[in-house]
């Protein structure tokens, strides 16, 4: 691992979180000698960010630590066209009002992370769609277009992915490249920015940028990438059968955020615990050689450190609370997370796989059918066995609730309203 001198790249390569660095010794050399400004785009193509953005959330956060300016860059007007890098095919596209929602949605993540404000090192909220709205077309083609050769861009990594599976690849989304690019240069006029971070999957987007700083402005920009995180099982980091595991608390409950992180695989732990909290690393190191069952104890240190980033130490303390009482008490904790029916349908009763489903527990009922057959779904700790099993209101506790299990971690309490 390269020895660097500066305090961020140390950090960043520490915490197992660097993986390419443009002029690796003329960046590290300008950050030991003044304050870089360094931006990371997030598009807006759902209301919530999901934990596969940790790793860039976190890149911002320690950029700000180490005594430098994060700019997070929403893309209100790229999200308009798709950015086709790890996709196979195109993205929906969304309405200008979809666009703006999912942007105010996402906006109360980035507060818990960054500190914001008008100070040196204080977090700036920027939207390209600032100067991408305005764009000229023609002389945007003629300016900026005239920089880009197709036959590079054909080998950039997310072009080469559609035609090598014989995708569709819009001209829409080819231009995407362009125009990050473009935000690039217009961060460093706007804000003195010098450096874009990304995930690697983004090293050829990045680059191009540096490239068109250069011609266009005779800017020395730098790029800086994180490395794509996968589980030890080769999964894709924060896929679950359930689906993405969102950082908005109306998306993904403190709880069940709390439980995923409470299920990483073993060998996964200490990276994770370099990754996405900020315990020190002697403590770090402490923690992964723990073997049995005291790996569950690190794993529980991993869940609440990353749940308290995300929601605040007592949501986090909270939900270790509501794990506890449900997994090692056996007692109905009322801190899980809910799902409301509506009682006029629970009287009537409905079909435990179709609860299952909506629940969110299942991704289908033919899944919950499977679990069933399997001896793995309980109804207030009572394992049902019948398929065509219906759930009644005779099934509330004395609390007016009843609690339902999807194997040994998935778990909801069914509330009528």
């Amino acid at each position: 691992m390269t020895q660097f001198r500066s305090e961020f790249l140390t950090l960043m390569a520490q915490r197992g979180a660097l993986h390419q660095v443009t002029d690796e010794a003329a960046f590290d050399a300008m950050l030991q000698k003044q304050r870089v400004t360094g931006y990371i785009g997030f598009d807006c193509t759902g209301p919530s960010l999901h934990v596969g953005s940790l790793v860039q959330i976190m890149t911002l956060r320690r950029m700000q630590q180490t005594g430098h300016r994060p700019i997070v860059l929403m893309g209100g007007g790229t999200t308009k066209v798709g950015d086709p890098s790890g996709k196979d095919e195109m993205r929906q596209l969304l309405t200008a009002e979809t666009i703006q929602a999912n942007k105010q949605s996402i906006l109360s993540v980035f507060e818990r992370f960054l500190k914001f404000g008008d100070g040196p090192t204080d977090a700036i909220m920027v939207d390209n769609a600032e100067w991408l709205d305005q764009l000229k077309y023609i002389d945007f083609l003629r300016d900026v277009g005239r920089h880009f050769s197709i036959n590079r861009m054909l080998t950039m990594d997310s072009v080469k992915l559609r035609l090598e599976r014989d995708q569709p690849l819009s001209f829409l989304e080819f231009n995407y490249m362009i125009l990050q690019a473009y935000d690039f240069v217009e961060l460093f006029r706007r804000y003195g920015c010098g450096l874009q971070a990304g995930g690697s999957d983004q090293w050829g987007n990045i680059v191009s940028g540096i490239d068109l700083g250069r011609r266009l402005a005779d800017a020395e920009l730098f790029g800086v990438t994180s490395p794509l995180i996968t589980t030890s099982s080769g999964a894709k980091m924060g896929k679950t059968a359930a689906g993405a595991v969102w950082l908005n608390p109306d998306q993904r409950s403190p709880y069940d955020y709390w439980q995923f992180w409470r299920n990483t695989e073993d060998g996964d732990v200490g990276r994770f615990l370099r990754l996405f909290t900020e315990l020190p690393n002697d403590e770090i190191a402490r923690l992964e050689k723990l073997q049995g069952a005291e790996m569950n104890d690190a794993k529980k240190v991993l869940a609440t450190e990353a749940t308290t980033l995300c929601h605040g130490r007592d949501a986090a303390l909270a939900a270790g609370d509501t794990a506890r009482r449900t997994f090692e008490e056996g007692t109905l904790a009322t801190g899980l997370p809910t799902f409301e029916v509506e009682r006029a349908k629970l009287e009537a009763g409905i079909p435990l796989t179709t609860l299952a489903h909506l629940a969110g527990l299942t991704s289908s009922a033919s899944e919950a059918r499977r679990f069933i057959q399997n001896g793995g779904i309980k109804l207030n700790d009572v394992t049902i066995g019948d398929v065509r099993a219906i759930v009644t209101a005779a099934e509330l506790t004395a609390d007016g609730v009843m609690k339902l299990s999807v194997g040994k971690k998935s778990h909801m309490l069914i509330k009528p309203v």
